[in-house]
């Protein structure tokens, strides 16, 4: 860098030409006591949670003491980790001084898949105070981060109030009026449903009474995940195999809350997940651990095999609930044929979640040819899923598409609607 500003002097004044090398090394000297005026580095901690929720931002600090500083120049952090935990698989932040007098810094990643992400290295970057010379320490890290299935809708303070208040409450309770199991008689109402008046009774009084029925308990519940190419597919931000998790443990934990068993069943090319049937609450971390295990797969599923492999497993009656998607009619025909053997026997409810963006480029206004290709390609698509779940609804399957964000609630609606109406023993 010296050098370009020697050979000037040197060609102006040739007998000054030592000026430059001297400046040079000046500099140097400078750099090196700013770098040894940059502290010394005593500790560097990383603390990190060990669980995380995928889809769900958590936060990752760095504590640094460095003796000896001089200046305030803030300190710089790096972290290299497993791309599941946040965009780019890297991330950078300053750190701050706190009152205690050491340096922190944080960071939030959202994780975007389920699994354990590892954070494999940590970098800190310091200055001296003429910002001439920097220091640097590089760390191994190697910690592990366990990203669970997303569970804050059953934590919402409207489920739990739901759950408190209404009739699938925290106390277990007996739901009379409705359901197949009889209860109880009552003297009639009138707004009473008038086929529940039971006339042997009403005959033997001066007054008419009606039969109080429960709603049956101990039903089994088994949720499917197709786990193929079209449910791994990202639905603002996430996988849609991700959001149809975090609906059906919000739907298990109230179906276990009614008195109900529930079992979970996974598959892709080969069934890959068959939990067995749980019917307490305090063992819903069971049902959150194999959540956890689905894997994604970028493949085709076989529906032949993995309902045919359930139907084998379930001895009664069950509701089996389905969330698939599909790409195009050819792929979901064996799907349509393999729900049509699974219905004879069993009440199956389908669940898929509406595609937003393709609704999106139904209702823009095209600008191009390109545009309007584009459309007319999203509203055959559209047209040709309508017809896929028509025919599901004619084989007496109960389908539910809506948003990925109201895909839990309308799955419990139904569910409670279902269990009043004891349609699945």
């Amino acid at each position: 860098m010296a050098a370009p500003v020697a050979l000037v002097i040197a060609a102006a004044a040739p007998g000054a030409w030592i000026v430059a090398p001297a400046a040079g090394v000046m500099l140097l000297v400078l750099v090196l006591l700013d770098g040894l005026a940059a502290g010394r580095l005593e500790d560097l901690r990383l603390i990190t949670p060990a669980d995380a929720e995928v889809g769900e931002p958590f936060e990752i600090s760095v504590l640094a003491d460095i003796s000896g500083r001089k200046g305030n120049a803030p300190p710089s952090a790096a972290l290299a980790f497993d791309p599941r935990l946040g965009p780019g698989g890297r991330a950078e932040f300053p750190l701050g001084l706190d009152p205690s007098g050491a340096w922190r810094g944080s960071i939030p990643l959202t994780p975007s898949r389920r699994g354990t992400g590892a954070i494999t290295h940590l970098w800190l970057r310091w200055p001296g105070p003429l910002g001439l010379a920097h220091r640097q320490k590089s760390q191994q890290v190697n910690r592990d981060i366990r990203i669970w299935p997303d569970l804050s809708p059953v934590r919402s303070p409207a489920l739990q109030t739901f759950l408190r208040d209404a009739q699938f409450g925290l106390i277990a309770r007996r739901i009379r009026g409705e359901g197949s199991q009889f209860e109880s008689l009552a003297e009639y109402q009138p707004g009473m449903d008038r086929r529940r008046i039971d006339w042997k009774t009403s005959a033997r009084q001066t007054r008419l009474h009606a039969r109080e029925n429960e709603s049956e308990r101990n039903n089994q519940i088994v949720f499917a995940f197709d786990c193929g190419q079209a449910m791994c597919e990202p639905l603002e931000g996430l996988p849609r195999i991700d959001r149809a998790v975090s609906a059906a443990l919000t739907a298990a934990y109230v179906a276990l809350k009614g008195g109900d068993k529930v079992a979970l069943f996974g598959f892709a090319r080969q069934p890959e997940l068959a939990t067995p049937f749980i019917s307490d609450t305090r063992a819903f971390h069971r049902l959150q651990s194999a959540a956890a295990s689905l894997d994604y797969h970028a493949q085709e599923p076989n529906f032949t095999l993995a309902l045919a492999t359930l139907t084998a497993r379930l001895q009664r009656r069950s509701l089996i609930v389905l969330f698939s998607d599909f790409s195009d009619p050819t792929s979901a025909e064996l799907m349509i044929e393999s729900v049509g053997r699974l219905v004879r026997h069993h009440l199956v409810l389908f669940v898929t979640m509406e595609d937003a963006e393709l609704a999106d480029l139904i209702a823009a206004e095209p600008e191009d040819l390109a545009h309007v290709s584009m459309a007319v390609t999203a509203e055959t698509l559209a047209r040709q899923r309508a017809v896929v779940l028509q025919r599901l609804r004619q084989l007496g399957v109960d389908v539910i598409e809506a948003p990925w964000e109201r895909i839990g609630y309308r799955l419990i609606d139904r569910y409670l609607e279902i269990k009043r109406a004891g349609a699945i023993g």
